[in-house]
């Protein structure tokens, strides 16, 4: 099940722990981000040794508009990781709800 920026931006004021995958190339990430490890899109097979968390463990995928992230979310879940959320709309999505 996917999370929507609401439920996200709920949970971030109320400074709810996520476990955060921001898959956007690391000047987006640098640029602006809600936190959490930036693994982009194009090395996450290779680079899945840093996703550090248990593969039952939530992990919330964000990127610029949800695309880049739906198709992180297939990767982490064909490589075994169980509750993968994408953020539907992306950070697109949660700028537009918090400003």
């Amino acid at each position: 099940m996917d999370i929507s920026a609401s439920e996200m931006a709920e949970r971030l004021k109320q400074y709810e722990p996520a476990n955060i995958l921001d898959v956007r190339e690391p000047i987006e990430f640098h640029t602006w981000n809600i936190g959490g490890v930036n693994i982009p899109l194009g090395t996450l097979e290779q680079d899945l040794d840093q996703v550090e968390w248990n593969k039952n463990d939530e992990i919330i995928v964000v990127c610029r508009a949800g695309i880049r992230s739906a198709t992180a979310k297939s990767i982490l879940r064909l490589n075994g990781f169980k509750n993968i959320r994408n953020l539907t709309g992306g950070l697109l999505a949660l700028q537009r709800i918090r400003s």
